[in-house]
């Protein structure tokens, strides 16, 4: 499966938010995620995987944030 570009609305409210999904996100390099870039200021998360926008959205609702699916771009 090709690597595609997700981006992410993620309720992110302080370092500690944006680090535990990067913690999560870091967890996946080897599972699917090619690389991340959250966005503490915007409250976006930029994620390049294999993985499937739901398997996404479910990793981060996994870390207790409100998330939803914004776009993918290839």
């Amino acid at each position: 499966m090709t690597s595609q570009k997700h981006e992410f609305k993620v309720e992110l409210t302080c370092d500690g938010c944006s680090s535990t999904v990067e913690q999560e996100l870091s967890a996946l390099k080897s599972d699917g995620v090619t690389d991340f870039k959250v966005d503490l200021a915007a409250k976006r998360v930029y994620i390049d995987s294999t993985l499937t926008c739901d398997e996404l959205l479910k990793i981060l609702q996994k870390t207790g944030k409100c998330a939803t699916y914004e776009c993918v771009s290839e």
